[in-house]
Formats: structure tokens, sequence, C-alpha cells
């Protein structure tokens, strides 16, 4: 992530440290909260990132990684939803087991299933909907094709390739990547790295594939 952050002309700072993860925050633009390594200790940092960020006026992203998984897991991540992030991304399965976690009502697909199909897909995105309109955020649920809703409008996003399962932190620039010759997860990384570095103002307008 550091280097996908890096690539795009961002100056990453992987902070969590409770002694020092508000200063970062104050000189941060935005901030970005992933609970995919919880500790009592983390689970703090995040909490006091989130809460500065807000009192500050800076957007913060959450990316619940693993919501549903097990109680604790959905518990920190509700609790984070009440500190008002910005943005909220998670694939489907996440985002259904936050909206649970989160008080919204997720009917029709269990909370735990699998990041697959169009019934689910559309159960949700029903559940992101809910989430965005409840806390005041836009939701993007994750897939072969991303939907981004704040809780009235939803647009998808069709930039992806298959390979995209197997890495993180991705998005237009692993569809170029691909179109470029990598091959596997490996070749994608460094494909990925290297179509952020290059890529200019007209790529991204013209290959963005939004669709309302």
């Amino acid at each position: 992530m550091a280097n996908t952050l890096l690539a795009a002309g961002a100056s990453p700072a992987m902070a969590h440290s409770i002694g020092e993860v508000e200063d970062f925050v104050a000189l941060a633009s935005a901030v970005l909260i992933n609970v995919g390594t919880l500790s009592e200790g983390w689970v703090g940092g995040m909490k006091l990132a989130a809460a500065r960020a807000g009192r500050l006026g800076k957007p913060w992203v959450l990316d619940p990684v693993g919501c549903g998984a097990t109680p604790y897991r959905s518990k920190v991540c509700a609790e984070l939803m009440l500190l008002k992030p910005a943005v909220v991304r998670g694939n489907a399965s996440e985002i259904l087991a936050l909206a649970g976690a989160a008080g919204a009502a997720v009917k029709g697909v269990d909370s735990t299933a699998a990041a697959a199909g169009e019934c689910e897909r559309a159960h949700a995105l029903g559940a992101a909907k809910q989430l965005a309109a409840r806390h005041g955020c836009v939701v993007a649920v994750s897939g072969a094709e991303d939907l981004v809703t704040d809780g009235s409008r939803v647009v998808r996003v069709a930039n992806g390739v298959p390979l995209l399962q197997q890495v993180t932190a991705t998005g237009l620039a692993a569809q170029l990547a691909v179109e470029d010759g990598a091959v596997g997860p490996g070749s994608l990384r460094v494909g990925l790295l290297d179509s952020l570095w290059t890529m200019t103002e007209q790529q991204l307008r013209e290959g963005a594939r939004v669709l309302e």
C-alpha cells in the first residue's frame, strides 16, 4: 500500500502508535484506517486517529477488512463507524456484515456469505445505501464492478481485471498493467506501480469506466 501511494505521488506514513497517531493525522491530508491487523493498542490508535480527523475536518476512509469474521472484529468496525468516516470501502461480504453490526437491516443474505454472485451484490448494494444514508458517508462495494453510493445515487466503476483478486490496493492502474503484459500477481504488482507512476490525467479521464 505504501508503494502504491508513493507511485501515485502521495507521501504515506504508516502510523498506528497511540503516542503519535494524532500528530500524524494533523500533518496528513487524509487518513485511511485499515482494520486488517487488530490488537488492543492498534484499535486504540485507530479510534484516536478517526476522532482527531473528525475534529480537524479531514476526511478518513474505513476499510473494514474481514468484518463479520469474528464478533470482536465486527464490534470494532461498528464502533469506528460511529466516528463518521467520509468513505467506507469493502467487498460485498464485508459491507453486509458491517451494515448488520452497525444497526442497518440486512435481509435475504447471510452476512458471512462469500463476496460473489449477483444476488449477494444486489443485497450488498442495499446494505451500502443504508450505511451511507445512516452515517452520512460514501460507501464503495468492491468487486469485478465496483458499486459506489452516497445513500441515494449509485455509480458503477467497471475498471478491473480478474488478477485484481490476487493483490490489494489496485484499480485502473491494474488494467493498464495487464494491457502492458502482466500475466500474474508478481508482474501485476510491478506493472501496477509503473502504471500509477506514468498515468496522465488524459489516461484517467479516458480510461475510467464510471457509469450512472
